[in-house]
């Protein structure tokens, strides 16, 4: 059986590695099981990172793009049809994705930020990542003409975060939950 490798070492690299860190955290995946799985050598994968925190930042920008914007944000504004309903499909998108096993692995920015501290450069780069969502939220509540829209993005992120570990639980339907909760601070920060 032949395996299809993507083009280019680095993103043979970077795709391994976030599949790696995604699924089991950054500590127990070490650089030399990426440069096996990716097959590049070590010098090459040194070239395009010169050390696993730079892996690990280059893993983590990747998430925002594909989780946060790619999933979080685009489906949110796809499946909403008023801005109120655009912050509610937000639980609908966790939904789905709680329900797809090959597909969820909880929050790689909360795993991350847990595992290394948030005093620690990759910490940091997780607080300015979950701080992104959050300002997605808050602009989609501004959208909705919603008052004090970042005090309701702080509040709609713990739901978030909340249904996400309940998930992890083995808690299949933490979304659908959290989205009832989400009607009632929607109401609260009505103007």
């Amino acid at each position: 059986m032949t395996t299809t490798l993507p083009a280019g070492a680095r993103e043979r690299i970077l795709e391994t590695a976030y599949q790696l860190f995604s699924r089991r955290g950054i500590r127990a995946v070490g650089v030399d099981e990426v440069i096996a799985r990716s097959q590049v050598a070590k010098a090459t994968l040194y070239r395009h990172f010169p050390s696993k925190d730079d892996l690990v930042l280059a893993f983590l920008d990747r998430r925002e793009q594909l989780w946060t914007v790619g999933l979080i944000e685009r489906q949110a504004r796809a499946r909403g049809a008023t801005p109120e309903g655009k912050l509610l499909a937000i639980f609908d998108v966790l939904d789905d994705w709680f329900r797809s096993p090959a597909d969820f692995d909880a929050c790689a920015f909360v795993n991350v930020l847990l595992e290394m501290g948030a005093d620690h450069p990759l910490g940091q780069a997780c607080i300015r990542h979950l701080d992104t969502l959050r300002g997605i939220v808050a602009g989609l509540a501004r959208e909705a003409g919603l008052a004090e829209p970042e005090d309701l993005a702080r509040s709609w992120h713990l739901l978030m975060k909340g249904a996400i570990v309940s998930a992890a639980e083995g808690d299949a339907d933490a979304a659908v939950r959290a989205r009832e909760m989400a009607r009632d601070l929607l109401a609260r920060h009505r103007k």
